[in-house]
């Protein structure tokens, strides 16, 4: 399989970092093939440049493009990032943005969206330092949203999944590495 791995983090020492690196070498040691983007260290410019959104493919920045391909070519998609305000990071935020484009990713058509990228196994590998019941009863978990009903949903991906490691703040490193180890058998399991 071809697994497109994307990071979401400015700390290199954080767990996010040590999460990518985990499932990118979990995914190596099966025989896929893995691209990995540190969007923080390629310095991506998470703007979305006005007018951008109505120009062609072919007239895109080259990076843009490069993802668009990137995308379009993997079977599986797997994203790592901390929570922040209940969000992904806006680097995140507004690489889906200039990617998940309309016309290159989805259209709309009288019966609804028409999805360009396919059923892809999607994995999300997230961190917050929010307590689960709180983020469950008092937030409604809004990452769980964006990713699997706004975002996977509305591009028909079925083969969603999302881990969410808390809190991180208070965690043992024990908890950390039964984690990772969590990790590596999510992986070895979905791909």
């Amino acid at each position: 399989m071809n697994i497109l791995l994307i990071l979401a983090q400015n700390k290199t020492s954080s767990f996010n970092h040590a999460i990518a690196a985990r499932a990118a070498a979990a995914l190596e040691e099966l025989g896929h093939s893995v691209s990995v983007h540190d969007l923080y260290a390629e310095h991506f410019d998470p703007v979305l440049p006005i007018g951008e959104e109505s120009l062609p493919e072919e007239e895109l920045p080259q990076t843009i493009r490069d993802y668009l391909a990137e995308v379009r070519s993997s079977d599986g998609l797997i994203f790592v990032h901390p929570n922040w305000w209940g969000s992904p990071p806006a680097i995140l935020r507004g690489w889906v943005e200039r990617v998940f484009r309309q016309n290159s990713m989805y259209n709309f058509s009288p019966q609804g969206v028409v999805s360009y990228i396919g059923d892809k196994v999607v994995q999300i590998f997230s961190t917050s330092n929010t307590p689960r019941e709180i983020e469950m009863n008092v937030y409604r978990d809004p990452i769980e949203n964006f990713w699997k009903t706004i975002l996977f949903g509305l591009l028909g991906c079925k083969s969603f999944e999302r881990r969410n490691f808390e809190p991180i703040i208070l965690s043992t490193p024990e908890e950390r590495k039964k984690w990772l180890d969590e990790i590596e058998d999510t992986i070895k399991r979905r791909f």
